[in-house]
């Protein structure tokens, strides 16, 4: 195989972005990622909540952010940010971060007040999502891209399933999701009988991204949305060429991205040409920066934001991983 055509494959949280670029050419490039919705985001710092003058939110050139939001549309015209990751793609470092952000962080959201972060999405859409993460976390993003569930149930099934060790006591709440969406989807549900490594299609692995009744809450489920993506990217990685054309017909119409064609291809050779190829993951909060409280009957997890942000931007901008759990 070409280098051209593994131009992208390093890319993991960007998915849309890797099947797009790792097609057989550019003119098939160009013509599958016009299936993606575009919806361009305002380009002033006020409308995105970057602040001005913030020395510890450098304009980097090394630095690329692009906010990921995996969404759950099925019945909802204004869907909720399932799934919240800054993807940095660090070119000094050679890396891939990605960082989690979990979904019940209590921040405050433009002319709604304090509620959670996933909201946002809901509210007002990606800008209003971004906006929030700029202005709890000091970022300065200006991108994102949105993959619905279907979208990522698509690209599974298209990879032929991904291998995933799942425990026992989650397979009562997966097959539970399983049903749910194989009922919207008329289709007939493929249950799991026990727990153990085994192959997961499209929806069985959807399934257990949702999961989050089960083990340490959101937190375990964060964890489980990351092992998706990195089997989907080892997958994508081990198949042939010949297995992009379905991957990407399938896959990129429940993609939505305020990136261009060109925006795309040109990060996509600035990404090959440097040689990047490690994929590191974090998650923030972690546990112990903060508590879940009972705000008028709702629960949020209310955290140190200026001690998340100072973690964040240490992972970020100056390849530092947070402190042990503990350890402060």
């Amino acid at each position: 195989m070409s280098k051209k055509k593994l131009v992208l494959k390093i890319i993991i949280g960007t998915l849309a972005v890797v099947l797009a670029l790792t097609s057989a050419s550019i003119a098939y490039v160009y013509n599958a990622l016009g299936k993606i919705n575009t919806q361009p985001l305002s380009k002033s710092n006020e409308d995105l909540g970057i602040k001005e003058n913030v020395t510890n939110t450098p304009e980097r050139k090394d630095i690329v952010n692009i906010a990921l939001f995996g969404l759950d549309r099925r019945g909802k015209e204004k869907p909720h940010s399932d799934s919240i990751i800054i993807a940095t793609i660090d070119y000094s470092k050679k890396k891939i971060k990605l960082s989690s952000i979990l979904r019940d962080t209590y921040v405050n959201i433009d002319n709604r007040g304090m509620d959670k972060i996933n909201h946002a999405y809901n509210i007002g859409g990606p800008q209003l999502a971004i906006k929030t993460i700029n202005e709890n976390f000091d970022m300065n993003i200006r991108d994102y891209i949105s993959v619905d569930f279907y979208g990522m149930e698509k690209i599974i099934d298209d990879l032929g399933g991904i291998t995933i060790e799942v425990k026992d006591k989650e397979v009562d709440n997966i097959n539970k999701y399983i049903i749910e969406v194989a009922e919207l989807e008329k289709k007939p549900p493929t249950l799991l009988t026990s727990g153990g490594e085994q192959r997961l299609n499209g929806m069985q692995a959807v399934a257990f991204s949702r999961i989050r009744s089960v083990g340490n809450g959101d937190y375990e489920r964060t964890s489980r949305q990351r092992r998706v993506l990195t089997k989907i990217f080892q997958s994508i990685k081990e198949k042939g060429v010949t297995s992009y054309t379905s991957i990407v017909n399938s896959a990129l119409p429940f993609v939505e991205t305020s990136l261009t064609s060109t925006n795309i291809l040109s990060l996509g050779t600035d990404i090959f040409s440097s040689g990047i190829a490690a994929v590191e993951q974090e998650q923030f909060p972690r546990e112990e920066d903060g508590s879940g409280e009972m705000i008028d009957g709702i629960w949020y997890f209310v955290a140190d934001l200026d001690k998340i942000t100072k973690y964040l931007h240490s992972y970020i901008y100056d390849d530092v991983n947070p402190p042990p759990v503990g350890s402060n």
